[in-house]
């Protein structure tokens, strides 16, 4: 299960998720995306896996993805995996919303199965764009996240 939370005109952070979602899909893994407004919280423990990502602003996660996961109970998904991701302009200044996101699946249970995708957006407001690199990047945390999966799903049968 892919949630995000996407606040931008421009929709960056949801391009994303459907870039991971596409990935996933295309390595014959069975994924659901949704933006966090859509999402009912009570399917999340229907799947095995949670990547979770969102916009960093003000230095964190947005509003929106921490209210959902703070919704739920530390150790709750105990057993699960999880993974973060985020988008954020390149800048010593700009926060990390995917490291605070993968902390709190921690906190929540989750076995994180890789480090955090940080992914970087240029531009005026309500112009910005992924940077260049920053799509192929994706597509490539995503592939290893598939790995893991397979790899799981093969100890489990």
């Amino acid at each position: 299960m892919i949630i995000y939370d996407s606040v931008s005109a421009m929709k960056l952070t949801a391009k994303v998720a459907e870039t991971i979602g596409g990935v996933l899909k295309e390595k014959g893994i069975e994924v659901d995306s949704f933006s966090v407004k859509d999402v009912d919280r009570a399917t999340v423990k229907n799947y095995d896996c949670l990547i979770a990502g969102a916009p960093t602003m003000a230095f964190r996660a947005s509003r929106g993805i921490m209210q959902f996961l703070n919704s739920f109970s530390d150790n709750e998904f105990s057993g699960k995996l999880g993974a973060a991701f985020d988008t954020q302009l390149q800048s010593r200044l700009s926060g990390n919303a995917a490291e605070r996101i993968m902390k709190k699946l921690n906190k929540l249970g989750f076995q994180i199965i890789t480090p955090p995708l940080v992914t970087y957006v240029a531009g005026k407001t309500n112009e910005q764009q992924l940077k260049e690199g920053e799509q192929e990047k994706t597509r490539n945390w995503a592939q290893e996240i598939a790995k893991t999966l397979s790899k799981q799903k093969s100890k489990t049968r």
